[in-house]
């Protein structure tokens, strides 16, 4: 069992996981500043807080990864997804984790 506010291991994406990406890119092109035609969720990792923080690798196309921290609020406060923040440029080896 994982402690709240302690990060998980990192794990493959999952179908839910790619749908966060989905509802986030438009989000994430705009902090960028750039469009991207590949938007492929490879990795993530989880914190529980007042919701669930996700940290979520993102093929973006070539050699070139992104990083996303979404925040999921809690079922009662709606289960909505925000983008708090990105790091980009980022590559494969590149470790996911809190930021």
């Amino acid at each position: 069992m994982m402690m709240c506010g302690a990060v998980s291991q990192v794990s493959n994406a999952t179908p839910e996981v790619q749908q966060i990406c989905d509802k986030m890119k438009p989000h994430a092109e705009k902090k960028a500043g750039k469009k991207f035609d590949v938007f492929t969720a490879k990795t993530f990792t989880t914190q529980v807080v007042a919701g669930t923080n996700f940290f979520i690798k993102v093929h973006v196309g070539g050699d070139e990864y992104m990083h996303l921290r979404v925040h999921k609020t809690l079922p009662h406060a709606g289960g909505k997804l925000e983008l708090h923040g990105v790091q980009t440029p980022k590559t494969h080896n590149d470790p996911i984790g809190f930021f």
